[in-house]
């Protein structure tokens, strides 16, 4: 009989173990809040410092959106054809616009108002990004979780709330569709992951609606359909097929197309296109996979060898014709049936040797090596660390972080807007390198402390002693699975398919191997909270004053330490909506569309979206034509004012003139008579007196440099460093109505074309009675 001791020691360890966890979960609750917390607030210098606005150019489309689907309702929004842009082509904004994020914030702003909390739209449209930068660090928690425990996901949460990378494009003010899809991105992998170590059809349902949700909110979602077929052949080619990894995949394919389908703007798209193919393949191979596995199941081995033989005939028959149908339709298509983005992504040179519209985007351009330690910072160092900790062991889901992060680093590469994609990689990788780090850490100061290391020992003794118990239950579970082999019952083949494969724990052994010497374990972990302790001051400082600056308001310091701003953008969309009609037609680089559109209320003619590359190509010769030319392309776009960026006088280096040169590029490659050559000397772009004359006599140059020499009697150019080359000239077809304090915007007024015509007509005239009066002269008297 057992001894009251033990009846009432029992319950008290079991107790003390619940009371242990559950106390441990509300510690991680804590802590996951507290990340939410840093992740949002660490967001606001951008409001704290300037003021509540939207930033850069893409986000007030978005803003414009989501203010008529607030006042017009959703199916207003679905059917909506704008006519104040791409004129005169116009838009139709419900087929052609990605609706996750103004869906979004509509609903957060119809909810919030239903609460009687007056909030304007604009107010929820700022400050949606840092909100789901949280979400995003919680997600980035349940998936480093499902991979490698809770101290790694709290440690992956952590960092992602704070990398540059994320903040980049999250800050307040920033309401871009990579507000809400990074969320969307992470918590579809861990939905994904979730499936495929718990086999259940529930999280598979959850994830076909999570990437749903990806493909309404972001372009990206292409990433996803891709990598996750990448993982599932890999996990068939290294033996790793279960039904778990059928049930995490099949769903998300059938159900996640159908539902991609819906989206307006990808539509059939999202079975005709390249980028979606290889899920369509690996979702054959996997079904082969399983009927073989099925078969295998149910028949002897000889039976097994030839219906294999059989299965996998007719399987690469199958195969066979599939890839011969995507062949054909593929190679029906210019692009092979890629996107111009995704080819670029294959083939770094693409874009710029074909289509330099992609080219032309900062964005698009490979980032430098420096660029990598500004926006992951120390997380450089760490990941190669966490690969190898995803080595000890390795599973399905330690398998899918490694090629998540493999792929991720190449596109990052390519691209310098796909850091992105990078940053949460990158961090739960790192959060699981930092979890293992100060474990083996911790575990080795502990083993050695005199106070501590008693009941380590007696701890180390219990476990031994449940080590030898072991065996014996090993054996006996050999025995009823022996039996169970004997006699199959289908409950028993239910249990092996739901069977989740466990996490082999290290021995008493392998644990004394990680210890490390007690005075190293202390160095480490100080250097350790040094390193994280440099990477929050770094992600503090590129939060407070690297990415926070919104582009539409600028900010220099003086030399006396002041902070002088320049307003002059919306200084310039409001001298727009106040003093022109509303059908007025402004003409502008593309890049000032979206901010022209939203802010001053005008008809553009091209706009961010750069669907359309012959009508941004007219633009782009316009501006590189001589003032003659110029005026009668405009005119007959119904344009009635040009706006052009220049920062010359204050040293503003983005500018139309340093884009000039892809303005000519896009212009050429519709319109052959414009050469690139004939705007450079000796291969140079240059502005000073040694520039070609095309380039002097362009609209462009003129729009920028008029009566320029006036601000210091020299024309310097402070982004250039040059005297301008050509400094006293008049507009003869265009009229200044407008200039910005700093001469950032500078708009112009085409002049009508009744004065040209009547110089015309008086010319004729007079040309034909000289005419005339030469052929009377000309004349012989026949009577002389």
């Amino acid at each position: 009989m057992a001894s009251p001791e033990s009846t009432i020691n029992g319950p008290t360890k079991a107790d003390s173990k619940s009371l242990r966890n559950a106390f441990g979960g509300v510690i991680a609750f804590i802590i996951l809040v507290l990340i939410g917390v840093l992740a949002f607030s660490i967001r606001l210098f951008s409001v704290i410092k300037y003021e509540s606005v939207i930033h850069e150019f893409d986000p007030y489309f978005n803003y414009r959106v989501t203010q008529f689907l607030s006042k017009n309702g959703i199916y207003d929004f679905w059917n909506w054809f704008d006519d104040r842009t791409w004129y005169p082509l116009g838009r139709v904004i419900g087929g052609t616009v990605y609706p996750g994020l103004t869906l979004t914030a509509g609903t957060i702003w119809k909810v919030v108002n239903s609460l009687n909390i007056p909030l304007s739209v604009e107010t929820v449209c700022v400050f949606t990004a840092p909100i789901f930068s949280a979400f995003a660090s919680w997600a980035a928690y349940l998936l480093t979780k499902e991979v490698k425990g809770p101290g790694a996901g709290l440690t992956a949460a952590a960092l992602l709330a704070m990398v540059p990378s994320y903040i980049s494009r999250s800050v307040a003010g920033s309401y871009d569709n990579e507000a809400v899809a990074i969320f969307a991105l992470v918590f579809t992998f861990y939905l994904y992951i979730k499936t495929l170590n718990t086999g259940s059809l529930f999280y598979a349902t959850l994830n076909a609606l999570a990437y749903f949700y990806m493909v309404c909110s972001w372009g990206g979602y292409t990433f996803i359909i891709n990598l996750i077929p990448m993982h599932v052949l890999l996990c068939i080619v290294t033996g790793r097929y279960s039904s778990r990894l059928y049930i995490a995949y099949a769903p998300l394919v059938v159900l996640g197309t159908l539902l991609a389908a819906l989206v307006p703007v990808v539509g059939f798209n999202a079975v005709l296109t390249s980028e979606h193919f290889a899920s369509f393949l690996v979702f054959i191979i996997i079904h082969v996979v399983a009927l073989a596995y099925y078969i295998k199941g149910i028949l002897s081995p000889k039976m097994f060898k030839v219906a294999v033989t059989l299965v996998v005939s007719v399987g690469l028959a199958v195969c066979c014709a599939v890839i011969a149908i995507l062949i054909a339709v593929v190679a029906s298509s210019p692009t092979k049936g890629w996107s111009g983005r995704s080819l670029t992504l294959l083939d770094p040179t693409y874009a710029s040797k074909y289509i330099p519209i992609i080219a032309s985007v900062s964005e698009h351009q490979p980032p430098t090596w420096p660029s990598y330690f500004m926006d992951i910072n120390v997380l450089a160092f760490l990941v190669p660390a966490g690969i190898i900790a995803c080595f000890m062991p390795l599973s399905d889901s330690s398998s899918f972080v490694i090629l998540y992060i493999v792929t991720s680093v190449y596109f990052s590469g390519v691209m310098v807007r796909l850091m992105l994609v990078l940053a949460p990689a990158a961090c739960i990788l790192s959060g699981i390198a930092l979890s293992e780090a100060f474990n083996v850490l911790t575990r080795s100061i502990k083993f050695q402390l005199p106070g501590i290391a008693g009941n380590s020992t007696v701890a180390s003794e219990e476990s031994g002693s449940s080590s030898v118990v072991a065996p014996s239950d090993v054996s006996k579970t050999e025995k009823t699975e022996e039996v169970a082999k004997e006699k199959p019952v289908k409950k028993n083949r239910k249990k092996e398919k739901e069977n989740v494969e466990k996490k082999p724990t290290p021995s008493k052994t392998e644990r004394r191997l990680l210890v490390l010497p007690l005075e190293a374990s202390v160095i480490a972990v100080l250097l350790l909270v040094l390193l994280g302790a440099f990477y929050v001051v770094h992600c503090v400082w590129a939060a407070a004053e690297a990415y926070s600056a919104p582009s539409i308001v600028l900010t220099s310091q003086s030399n006396d330490g002041g902070l002088h701003v320049f307003d002059d953008f919306r200084e310039a969309y409001s001298w727009l909506s106040h003093n022109t009609d509303v059908d007025d037609k402004v003409a502008s680089w593309w890049d000032y569309g979206y901010q022209t559109t939203a802010m001053a209320n005008r008809t553009v003619l091209v706009d961010n979206n750069t669907w359309n590359n012959t009508h941004i190509a007219t633009v782009g010769t316009a501006m590189s034509s001589p003032e003659k030319q110029a005026w009668e392309i405009f005119h007959s776009l119904d344009v009635k004012y040009v706006l052009v960026v220049f920062g010359g006088l204050v040293g503003y280096p983005s500018d139309d003139i340093n884009k000039f040169l892809w303005m000519v590029r896009i212009g050429g490659g519709e319109f052959p008579h414009i050469k690139e050559p004939d705007y450079l000397r000796d291969g140079q772009y240059r502005i000073d007196a040694q520039a070609t004359p095309t380039m002097l006599n362009c609209l462009m140059y003129k729009l920028s440099y008029f009566r320029f020499v006036e601000t210091d009697g020299k024309g310097f150019d402070r982004v250039r460093r040059t005297e301008i080359g050509k400094k006293h000239f008049k507009l003869t077809h265009f009229e200044e109505v407008f200039t910005t304090h700093h001469w950032m915007v500078r708009i112009y007024k085409l002049k009508p074309p009744r004065n040209r015509i009547r110089g015309k007509t008086k010319k004729s005239k007079s040309s034909r009675s000289v005419s005339s009066k030469r052929d009377v002269k000309g004349k012989r008297n026949p009577w002389h």
